[in-house]
């Protein structure tokens, strides 16, 4: 996924996936949030969209996924919510391939809304700034804004307080158990650990921090701790987001493919380099 600034309405806009390089739980407010620590990192492998106007000024979804209502689906949401905050009469069909798995932890849901705000924003040419997008995003869900956002970033509050890092450059290997995780059920499990002490942005580095939510994950669907067994055989391995996808660190791709050669049959995985900034990034200067 490279940056291209010649982006039309024949292009294909990428929505890449994130991973959670750490994710600490540091307290818990009154009504009920959690405040968190993470770093985002994204990586070159995501859904895709395509986006053809329309007169009438209706949104439309061709490809529905199972099970979700149009009117519930994040990137339908997200070009309303455009629509009706820039007063924009322009409808649009929106053709989402998806490739990132429901509940997995690498945020597919989110950089799909997030793709459609950038792309929407630079296609209807409303001129829209990016931290008006970010506010924007924050409606439909805390890990969008970071996807607008564009940079590797330290996220702290609910997710949305973001700082740019610069992480080196790397390859993963994610691995996608076939369960998906709701979210709300693992911030809410009594075990939950919910006292991580907070750490600076300036004294983070790769293989700074873990997951406070991986053991109750792990706990509660099997299939995300055999993929953690498996992983860690090759190396350090931890969960992403709130599962169930789990990823490992590698400095060359070499290293990472000879990981996913030994892959069992039964397991889904693949390899991604990390990207330095969204490739969406310049749609907005």
């Amino acid at each position: 996924m490279t940056e291209n600034i010649h982006w039309t309405w024949e292009s294909v806009f990428p929505a890449p996936a994130k991973l959670n390089l750490f994710l600490h739980v540091i307290g818990r407010r009154d009504d009920g949030y959690h405040l968190l620590q993470t770093l985002f990192r994204f990586v070159d492998h995501g859904d895709s969209l395509r986006f053809t106007p329309r007169r009438d000024g209706a949104i439309h979804l061709t490809s529905p996924l199972p099970g979700v209502p149009i009117d519930s689906d994040l990137t339908v949401r997200a070009a309303r919510l455009l629509q009706a905050e820039s007063g924009c009469a322009h409808g649009v069909d929106i053709h989402l391939v998806k490739r990132l798995p429901m509940g997995g932890g690498l945020g597919g849901g989110s950089s799909d809304a997030a793709t459609v705000l950038l792309a929407l924003n630079h296609l209807w040419q409303l001129g829209l700034s990016r931290l008006r997008l970010q506010e924007i995003g924050l409606q439909l869900g805390a890990d969008v804004p970071v996807f607008i956002f564009g940079e590797n970033a330290f996220a702290e509050g609910l997710g949305e307080a973001l700082q740019p890092v610069d992480v080196p450059p790397a390859w993963y290997v994610v691995l996608e158990p076939p369960v998906l995780v709701p979210t709300a059920t693992i911030f809410g499990a009594p075990e939950l650990e919910r006292n991580t002490a907070p750490i600076r942005v300036i004294d983070w580095k790769p293989g700074v921090g873990k997951n406070d939510l991986e053991p109750v994950t792990a706990a509660r669907y099997p299939a995300v701790a055999e993929h953690l067994r498996w992983l860690s055989a090759f190396g350090e391995a931890r969960m992403t987001g709130s599962g169930a996808c789990v990823f490992s660190v590698w400095q060359q791709r070499e290293d990472a493919q000879a990981v996913i050669e030994h892959l069992p049959e039964h397991m889904r995985g693949w390899i991604a380099v990390g990207l330095d900034r969204h490739p969406l990034h310049a749609l907005i200067a």
